[in-house]
């Protein structure tokens, strides 16, 4: 079996899609519409649909009428072979796409939105993606534009006029205007080429397509998110193997402005908490310190060894710079039982001590087997518990990362023993790529670079000279209030740098003077 061609990190630009109207498609597409009360502007889009280049024998179009009032009705101009299905569980675009995804029949996905117009090839040149690789997540190109002159047009005169190439040319006169926030990133980014793993943070649905496989490899849409569905279906498809292209022929007219650029302070504001939690690519949306989300930033895998140096292992971890973790523990913890035995004879005392330590920090997992694909940007995992890393290294070794777009970090013991820094998008595309016979580490190093370190050369100390700050509080007597008061002003002035006037105490100059101004 034939390897399919390698993109490094998210350069697409190596990939040679067929020129358009030049080659012979195989695989089947489904376009999934999703729609709300687009009564007025569904009868276009599926004129666009039906005028496709696409051999229609291998063209499906799936409406999914997420409850519309009065329920959407299919009309007579369409593409052959197209269905309507019904929502009845759940609400909102995600749920829709997912429940059009799942009933699809065609081996490509196309997300296309119930206010989208496409020009002649628009699917046609989204498909050549896929007939290359099973991991492209193309996206087109669109203009907005106001929609009120077609409505004056019969749905069949559109669908002729894009059949003969005039999509273009619907509408003189108007305003064409680009979805500038993207079109931005996408100038800075030479259409996403270079934007590593950051490109998923661009994944703009409404003219998105998929495989089918790579689609359900991935998490899919989150079905209870009713905005920024796009961008975290972007992350599940990225962790997937997903590279994201730009095409720039797939074009479609967006008949009216989007709601994200009508009310886009307020549905950034809508997302933020959603998005944060869920998508840790989101790193500005996220605290740099003090908190840990649903989804991780990084996951650290160990399995346990004698019950001290786990402890030491893992308080170091969590005391560490970065917060936004996760840390796995594997060991054999359905053996802790409650029967009677001398406690510190215990024979499961080293288990013991590790679960009970750990039973209600939520930070830690403890398992008895790993997950196949950790759902975290990064999985460290860690050899043993010989060796600990100090508060800096983990959030040094990410930034080499984020900065080189690599897919992973050795770091050699001097055992022999090595811990593994790794993209879990990158694995997941190498786990794509493989064949039989294949080197694993020589292709991820292919597909997004890799890096050698002696672990002791970047923040790991023997797990005996890693100290984790405790509290003190021995006996003492009751302190003064005033003179505590004096303790808690310095210690907050060392801890920001800032000297501070106790509240208490007021300015020389407006104490009370007695006679000849001299103070009482």
């Amino acid at each position: 079996m034939a390897r399919q061609p390698v993109v490094r990190a998210n350069d697409w630009g190596s990939l040679a899609p067929a020129t358009l109207g030049a080659w012979e498609p195989t695989k089947s597409v489904t376009v999934v519409v999703p729609t709300f009360n687009y009564q007025r502007t569904l009868p276009y889009v599926l004129a666009g649909l039906a005028a496709q280049s696409y051999p229609a024998h291998l063209l499906e179009v799936l409406v999914v009428d997420d409850q519309s009032s009065p329920p959407q009705e299919l009309p007579d101009v369409r593409p052959e072979n197209t269905r309507i299905i019904r929502v009845e569980d759940g609400w909102g675009r995600a749920n829709a796409c997912h429940l059009g995804a799942l009933a699809a029949d065609g081996e490509v996905l196309h997300w296309y939105d119930a206010d989208m117009l496409a020009h002649r090839e628009e699917v046609e040149a989204h498909a050549r993606w896929h007939h290359l690789v099973d991991y492209a997540v193309p996206g087109g190109h669109k203009l907005f534009v106001d929609p009120t002159s077609l409505f004056e047009a019969d749905p069949a005169a559109v669908r002729d006029r894009i059949a003969a190439g005039e999509a273009a040319d619907l509408f003189p006169g108007e305003e064409h205007e680009p979805h500038q926030w993207v079109e931005d990133y996408w100038a800075k980014t030479s259409d996403l080429r270079t934007a590593g793993p950051r490109a998923q943070r661009f994944h703009i649905g409404m003219t998105g397509s998929v495989t089918k496989a790579l689609y359900l490899d991935s998490d899919g849409f989150d079905v209870t998110l009713r905005l920024g569905e796009d961008m975290h279906l972007g992350h599940s498809l990225a962790q997937a193997g997903g590279v994201f292209v730009v095409d720039r022929e797939a074009r479609s007219w967006h008949l009216g402005r989007s709601q994200v650029l009508r009310r886009a302070e307020q549905v950034n504001r809508y997302n933020d908490p959603y998005l944060a939690d869920l998508v840790p690519t989101m790193r500005p949306k996220r605290n740099k310190r003090g908190r840990a989300y649903q989804v991780p930033y990084l996951e650290v895998v160990l399995t346990a060894g004698p019950a001290d140096d786990t402890i030491r292992v893992v308080d170091a971890l969590l005391d560490g710079d970065v917060p936004d973790l996760r840390v796995t523990v594997v060991g054999p913890w359905s053996s802790v039982h409650q029967d009677r035995v001398q406690p510190v004879e215990d024979p499961v005392l080293e288990t013991r001590l590790v679960h009970r330590s750990y039973l209600h920090e939520p930070r830690v997992r403890l398992v008895e087997s790993v997950d196949a694909r950790s759902d975290a940007e990064f999985v460290l995992t860690l050899p043993d518990v010989t060796l600990a890393p100090l508060p800096a290294a983990l959030a040094a070794l990410l930034d080499d990362l984020e900065r080189t777009h690599h897919g992973a970090r050795l770091l050699s013991y001097d055992s022999g023993a090595v811990a593994r820094l790794e993209r879990t998008s990158a694995l997941a595309r190498v786990g794509r790529l493989a064949v039989d016979g294949d080197d694993l580490e020589a292709l991820l190093d292919e597909a997004f670079g890799t890096k050698a370190y002696d672990a002791t050369a970047v923040g790991f100390v023997p797990v005996g000279d890693r100290e984790v700050e405790r509290f003190t509080l021995p006996a003492r007597p009751p302190m003064d209030p005033d003179k505590s008061e004096t303790k808690l002003h310095r210690a907050l002035e060392k801890a920001s740098g800032e000297v501070r006037t106790p509240p208490a105490q007021a300015p020389a100059e407006e104490q009370k003077r007695g006679l000849f101004g001299r103070k009482k």
